[in-house]
């Protein structure tokens, strides 16, 4: 039988599984984190007519005689490059910019999109659409993210209250000064916020702090001393030293400077918050899930996982925009977006990578090279019948 007919078949074949991998990408082409196909060809045996000779005294070389004996199939690759992301206003959607995977988990089946329209279920935990938990990562360790929406962060007491700015020499200035007055809001240990009066008064060469209860007008001073070219670092009261609960609190001093400026600019910042519950949360470009509370605290709920693998390509499909490491896709590295994963863009989608006006060409060169195959066959039983023909 002629070797053409053979090699027809093979490249009818080769185009055959092109069209099938074309159609697979443009019906994706509205797929949120689809990666396109590609097909690539290779020759196939060839069959040895005559072969190589070196070239001797009298008679030069002569090269070898081969005939193709068709093509098949050299890889189907997976093509992971960025695709534009767009713009959906919805906080649970988000595109990955730059390179990395979600981490999402079945059981202990872990797998990886770059699909981010992600859900929260019924007992809070974020999903993908096919209901597999998303994963954060902490310290090394892959955790389901829940967001209680009915969670309450409990009130904390004040025990620390920062100062820092400027208070200069009392030297520098006028005598009747009497410093500025802040009003300071701290948390007692029932919970409850009180509004104390913090006042910096000069006192000799040095200042003193003058605690004052706005309700019941007790009050109380704090030195605070200069020397070795800084104040002292710490002092403490307790709170029922102007009439509140039995709350100790330290005053910290370590970010005061006394530089040559006159202008007082001390301020006083307390630590502490009131009971709050959960009102809205967000996700940060690099993945940190923010809770906010009504008493105006942020919390970070959990920090999604990213993967990253040294042959991306050799990733597995697995269908619902999934993918599975494989043998040759190198192991996943795990960790936070912002570190060679990517960073990632809250209410917006990743787009498919697919190509309409390429697919479309590659769509025209496949069809055109099957028909070209297909001549090839019709030619060869052309000819073989007329070898049929010779005998009547």
């Amino acid at each position: 039988m002629l070797r053409s007919m053979y090699s027809g078949i093979s490249g009818m074949k080769n185009f055959q599984t092109k069209l099938d991998v074309i159609g697979n990408n443009i019906a994706n082409v509205n797929t949120y984190g689809f990666k396109k196909g590609r097909v690539t060809f290779q020759d196939t045996m060839n069959q040895t007519i005559s072969g190589a000779s070196a070239a001797g005294e009298n008679r030069g070389g002569k090269n070898p005689m081969q005939v193709g004996l068709g093509s098949t199939l050299a890889t189907i690759d997976t093509i992971h490059t960025q695709s534009s992301l767009q713009t959906t206003g919805r906080s649970l959607d988000l595109a990955i910019n730059g390179d990395g995977y979600f981490v999402v988990k079945q059981g202990d089946q872990q797998m990886y999109s770059r699909a981010g329209n992600f859900y929260l279920d019924d007992n809070g935990t974020l999903v993908n659409g096919d209901g597999l938990k998303v994963q954060s990562y902490e310290n090394g360790v892959l955790n389901d993210i829940v967001v209680n929406v009915n969670a309450t962060l409990p009130a904390l007491p004040t025990n620390r209250v920062f100062l820092d700015g400027n208070l200069p020499d009392p030297n520098t200035l006028a005598s009747n000064a009497t410093g500025s007055v802040q009003q300071v809001k701290v948390i007692d240990q029932t919970g409850t916020e009180q509004v104390l009066d913090v006042q910096f008064q000069p006192n000799g060469a040095n200042w003193q702090l003058t605690i004052t209860n706005q309700e019941t007008s007790a009050s109380t001073t704090i030195p605070l001393n200069y020397a070795a070219n800084n104040y002292s670092t710490t002092a403490t009261f307790n709170l029922n030293q102007v009439g509140l609960s039995n709350t100790p609190v330290t005053f910290d001093f370590t970010d005061l400077v006394r530089s040559g400026d006159s202008t007082i600019t001390a301020m006083a910042n307390p630590n502490g918050n009131l009971e709050g519950s959960l009102e809205s949360f967000s996700i940060g470009s690099l993945g940190e899930i923010n809770g906010v509370y009504s008493n105006g605290q942020i919390r970070t709920l959990g920090n999604l996982a990213l993967a990253k693998f040294s042959n991306p390509s050799g990733l597995t499909k697995a269908g619902g925009n999934m993918f599975q490491e494989s043998v040759n896709s190198g192991v996943a590295n795990i960790n936070v977006a912002g570190e060679g994963r990517g960073t990632l863009a809250s209410g917006a989608l990743e787009m498919s990578n697919v190509d309409l006006s390429e697919e479309f060409t590659e769509m025209i060169t496949a069809q055109r090279g099957f028909q070209a195959n297909t001549r090839i066959i019709s030619t060869s039983d052309e000819i073989l019948q007329e070898l049929v023909n010779l005998k009547r």
